[in-house]
């Protein structure tokens, strides 16, 4: 059974997350010590001691986010396991996808830091706190949705920007935009209509600014063919060409998040089970909901380390 490593995306941070994974094996301390020092400050103790306002700011949620993940892959590889055997692909949400990126050897742990640095800021700058807004929809299909929005932005922006699983579908834009698709959105049956607490628009066309920011920053790294395939957001297919995977990366930023069509397409290429590497387990939940075949495992922390090891190593 074929299988893919996924990574979270912002909304999966907790204050103190990665620490035991620190604790208890030298190679994810290293993650965070590396990472603290491509950005030249102390980001782990924002992410093991800070308070949770500080930590979920997007310039810090992002780096943080990549750093746990990376640091529980590391603990992985100590325990005997290879990404290249173990994983026919890699994805992830939003943030998620550069470290995918960097777990499959395409990025650099530093350059994958600074990357997301820029983008949280750059995301953050686009637009100013206050103009913009998201919302989750829940219970109302992608094409509803879309219609919803379509409706709601009366010469604003609002789209659909998160196509997270069959019953959840994120809308972006004007607050104003979003807070009428919102409310469109209960009058048509919706179970719930939310605004969620973020501190930007992001993946829908006020991120262009962010775009062209990360546009500039993406040409002057090394991206390397990845040792496995990524399932990529934007267009939920695997790509491998490192200029593809630059020129998807800039697109992601305004582009929707495909993440149930890239469930469904690596369903398709039989992948029969999901290990959610890192914080969290809110991937795990939206594949259960997009394809029940998939088995969906966690690791995150060092007993689900030691219990993915032996279950990898088995076969």
């Amino acid at each position: 059974m074929s299988r893919a490593f996924v990574f979270p995306g912002q909304g999966a941070q907790t204050v103190g997350m990665g620490r035991a994974l620190a604790d208890a094996y030298p190679q994810a301390r290293e993650v965070f010590d590396t990472v603290d020092s491509a950005l030249g400050e102390n980001l782990s103790g924002i992410i093991w001691e800070g308070d949770a306002d500080t930590l979920t700011l997007t310039q810090n949620a992002q780096p943080a986010l990549m750093a746990t993940s990376i640091a529980a892959l590391r603990a992985l590889e100590s325990e005997g396991v290879d990404l290249g055997e173990a994983a026919a692909c890699v994805a992830g949400h939003s943030l998620g996808e550069y470290t995918a990126l960097c777990a499959a050897g395409a990025l650099s742990l530093e350059d994958t830091a600074r990357l997301l640095r820029t983008r949280g800021l750059a995301m953050q700058k686009a637009v100013p706190v206050g103009e913009g807004a998201m919302a989750a929809i829940l219970g109302l299909d992608l094409e509803t949705v879309r219609t919803v929005a379509a409706e709601a932005a009366q010469g604003e922006v609002c789209a659909a920007a998160n196509d997270n699983d069959p019953a959840q579908v994120v809308v972006s834009g004007h607050k104003g935009a979003v807070e009428r698709a919102a409310e469109l959105a209960r009058e048509k049956g919706a179970r719930r209509a939310m605004l969620l607490p973020v501190s930007a628009p992001f993946h829908c066309e006020l991120m262009q600014p962010a775009a062209e920011t990360m546009a500039e920053a993406l040409a002057a790294v090394e991206i390397n063919r990845p040792r496995v395939p990524l399932v990529a957001n934007v267009s939920a297919d695997h790509v491998s060409d490192p200029a593809t995977i630059r020129s998807l990366l800039v697109n992601q930023v305004t582009g929707a998040v495909r993440w149930r069509e890239s469930v469904l397409f690596m369903a398709g290429q039989g992948i029969g089970e999901a290990w959610e590497i890192g914080a969290g387990k809110a991937l795990s939940g939206m594949i259960k909901r997009i394809d029940r075949q998939i088995t969906c495992r966690s690791v995150g922390t060092p007993d689900e380390v030691t219990a993915a090891a032996e279950a990898l190593r088995a076969g």
